[in-house]
């Protein structure tokens, strides 16, 4: 038994190694291989899974969607080109293939029933809350949106229904009921983005009669994820630093703990230069700062008034966990930290990722979990307005969790492939 994955992201790409990585642990895994469609297939290396074909970092990092010149730049760095090399090597390892698992969007879709072979289909890229949640549409939508009555148009629910296709894994549960009013085999186990981020060995909850009290005294945690994108990142975090200023002032009473999530692609020179244009001074970082179990020995610190802000590249899940809330300018890490149950406020960026529609529809998708900040300065009154209203938190903690679902998608999807690829 052989099996080809297909991906078209780096997110995607991720989802799709977790799933591998489940594969894996049963003796009867299929031979597996993958082609991602998008970037450079660097989250397949440390499983050492064969690449089929040619893989390119393109112009806009896989954002074509967000613009005619971003698709424009693609073609002519070579776009055309590499998706019909690519389509021939997906027909060449068919020849010879059993199984295609799609993880993404309708073009990992579309080339996996081009190939001729059984498939299966990861779908991250669309939800139903995009257009309505659990009580109906949303309001003030345009009327051509959900013309087909759902989220999925016509075209894709036929791949998804045809009858070489063995499972369809939608990304939340609101999705999987709507897909299933066509006869699409869909399965309702979660959402692989949440895999990975709580601790295997969680710390034990221990009763506090002075819980409430100790609460308004603690220190206030803020988990900061200005994105990945080389420049957009850089251009994010001066806005996320301004923001942050803001929250000083606002929270004065308060120790405030601002933990940076920044990814290991970035370079640490150009967020220090904007800290230290914000008047944050770097500090020797404390042995045990803030009780917090830090990994990351690379990681920076600095000071600034009542703030102390922790620079790191190797402590993603730990920012993720630690944070009251979040200052986002993210796509994943936005979800993943409002799955926790916890809430996010976004700012707009410049892009090409980050733009106001982008932004705007991550509302849709995440519900009252998310909220927009048009301007840096904004951020500090809506931080201060939701930590007034413990009723908006419980909704947001609840919301969070049913929108993206628990840990252990991959080890459930995995499970479910196996019993379909060999049946």
């Amino acid at each position: 038994m052989r099996l080809l994955c297909l991906s078209n992201g780096h997110g995607e790409d991720v989802i799709a190694v977790q799933i591998l990585q489940e594969l894996q642990h049963y003796s009867t895994c299929p031979e597996l291989a993958a082609l991602p469609l998008v970037g450079e297939a660097k989250a397949y290396v440390p499983l050492d899974i064969p690449i089929i074909g040619s893989v390119e970092q393109m112009p806009s990092g896989g954002f074509i969607y967000m613009s005619q010149q971003q698709v424009w730049r693609d073609v002519q760095g070579g776009l055309v080109q590499l998706i019909w090399s690519q389509l021939k090597a997906i027909r060449r390892w068919a020849k010879s293939g059993d199984f295609i698992l799609a993880v993404g969007d309708i073009v990992p879709l579309l080339f996996a029933w081009w190939s001729g072979l059984p498939y299966g289909f990861v779908g991250t890229a669309k939800s139903e809350y995009y257009l309505r949640d659990e009580s109906g549409w949303l309001p003030n939508r345009p009327r051509w949106e959900g013309w087909s009555g759902s989220v999925y148009l016509p075209w894709e629910r036929w791949l998804m229904s045809n009858r070489r296709c063995n499972g369809v894994f939608p990304r939340d549960t609101l999705t999987t009921e709507i897909l299933k009013q066509w006869s699409i085999p869909a399965f309702d186990l979660g959402n692989p983005m949440m895999d990975g981020i709580y601790p295997n060995y969680p710390a034990p909850m221990i009763y506090d009669k002075d819980a409430e009290l100790n609460e308004t005294k603690r220190t206030l945690t803020i988990t900061l994820l200005p994105g990945s994108r080389i420049p957009e990142a850089y251009h994010n975090w001066d806005q996320i630093i301004l923001a942050a200023s803001g929250l000083l002032d606002t929270f004065a009473e308060r120790s405030l703990l601002f933990l940076a999530a920044i990814a290991p692609g970035l370079s640490q020179d150009p967020l220090r230069e904007v800290l230290v244009a914000h008047s944050w001074s770097e500090v020797t970082l404390p042995s045990h700062p803030f009780n917090l179990q830090l990994k990351d020995k690379q990681a920076l610190a600095f000071s600034k008034q009542n703030g102390t802000l922790i620079l790191t590249q190797n402590d993603y899940n730990l920012c993720l966990l630690q944070g009251d809330f979040c200052i986002a300018m993210a796509g994943t890490a936005t979800e993943q930290f409002v799955g926790l149950g916890k809430p996010a406020i976004a700012m707009p960026g410049v892009g090409p990722q980050y733009t106001p529609a982008f932004a705007e529809a991550q509302t849709r998708l995440l519900g009252p979990s998310l909220a927009i900040a048009q301007q840096p300065e904004f951020v500090a009154s809506i931080a201060k307005e939701l930590f007034q209203d413990p009723d908006k938190l419980q909704l947001i903690a609840e919301n969070g969790q049913r929108r993206l679902g628990q840990p252990g998608a991959a080890a459930r999807i995995a499970k479910c492939l196996m019993e379909n690829i060999n049946s």
